[in-house]
Order: structure tokens, then sequence, then C-alpha cells
């Protein structure tokens, strides 16, 4: 019998909607996070909803999920963008408080007793007869530990963890968020039993485009500084 029903790789937005509803149906549910303290984190803009994102929040809350509940727990703003032009992109979005946020998903999924949570890092998966086997890593400051549990179904929901590169300029280097490791070993697991695997390029500028034009290096680019007149936005 495998050790759970589910398990889930990752604790972030999807991560944690797709253990709470697992759990609700009845599943034993694994979650597995590299960290408890980031779990539904919010590194950016603290927001929910918004413009192309609100009708997908409200989605998610009929359907049960936590989002909803989570930011009607821990929102300080709550608006209807675009109230200007028609309903049809009359836009939802709530501010929360990033901390208190991310606390609370975790309290949520702590009190339900069909899941279960595994700090580490998975770095090995493999389809095992009717069921998946997965290595994972548990690392303190002076020690590791490795385990395998096996589960019937696995999601995995790593975001821009899985195989992470950030660039910075002319460096390029493996991470998860800025700072975070990435998982570099479970994509190799994952490309090896035969899935093909793409990436996905996330661009953000840490400056607005005017400022970011003043001081560029103009040697990184073939053609020079472009003399356009710039705006901040």
């Amino acid at each position: 019998m495998p050790d759970f029903d589910v398990l889930v790789i990752g604790a972030g937005h999807a991560g944690v909607e797709a253990a709470w509803a697992a759990a609700q149906m009845g599943c034993r549910v694994g979650i597995c996070t590299l960290s408890n303290d980031t779990v539904a984190g919010m590194p950016c803009n603290p927001a929910v909803g918004g413009t192309a994102k609100g009708h997908l929040v409200r989605e998610i809350d009929a359907l049960g999920g936590l989002m909803g509940l989570a930011i009607d727990a821990t929102g300080i703003q709550f608006k209807l963008l675009n109230r200007s032009r028609g309903p049809a992109v009359w836009s939802p979005r709530a501010q929360a408080d990033k901390r208190r946020y991310g606390g609370w998903v975790r309290s949520a999924l702590e009190a339900v007793p069909g899941i279960e949570w595994l700090v580490g890092e998975v770095y090995g998966i493999r389809p095992n007869d009717q069921v998946w086997s997965l290595d994972i890593i548990h690392r303190t400051h002076d020690s590791s530990q490795k385990e395998s549990v096996s589960a019937r179904k696995v999601i995995v929901a790593t975001g821009t963890f899985l195989n992470g590169l950030i660039h910075v300029g002319p460096e390029t280097f493996p991470s998860g968020r800025y700072g975070e490791e990435s998982s570099t070993a479970l994509a190799e697991s994952i490309r090896t039993i035969g899935f093909r695997m793409g990436r996905l390029l996330l661009v953000r500028l840490r400056k607005p485009h005017s400022q970011l034009e003043r001081t560029m290096n103009p040697s990184f680019s073939a053609g020079g500084a472009s003399r356009r007149p710039t705006t901040a936005a």
C-alpha cells in the first residue's frame, strides 16, 4: 500500500490548492516543500486578483479552493479596478499582508487531518508498478537524511524552481526565487523517465524603464544605447 494517495511537490499557490482539494476529496495527502517559511509565499507584489486574474480567483473560490478564504482573512485593501470603463474589464483585486497570508494558509492546511508535511527536496521520481516512488532529502544546518516514499498520484507544482535559472546582466546561475535553490535534480529525474522539458522565460525589471535605460551599459547591445525618449510608467 502506498504511503499517500496524492503527493504534491511544492507548497506555493498551486501546490497548496492541490493539497487542499485532494484532502477535501478524502485522499491521504503528502505535501513536500523546501521550507515551511515559504508556504504560499508572496515574494513580490502581495496582491490577489487584478486584471486578467481576478476571475480566476473567483473560479477557485467557487470550486471550494483556499485562496479566497485566505485573502478574506488577511487582506488589507479590497478594490475593484477599471470602474471608469465597462463591466467587462472590471477586476477585483485585494492587497494582502504577505506574512500573515502565508502563515494563515499553512495553519489551514495543518488543521486538516489527512495532510502530512514533508520538509525537504524531492531529488528523484520513478514509476514503480502502479505507484510512484519518490526520493527526498531532508537537510538541517549540520546534517541531511534521505527517505523514500510512495504515492498513487504525484502533482508537480514547483513553479519557477524546477531547473530554474536567473539571468542578471551577463551572469546566469541556478536559482528558484532569488537566493533560493532550484530543483535541478528533480528536473533531471523527470527528464530521465521520458517527459519533455521546456522553459518559460520570465523577465523582471527592478527599476522603471526610463531609469534602467539611462544606466544601461551600451556594450551589452549590438546597436548601442537607444536614443528614443522614454517615460516612466
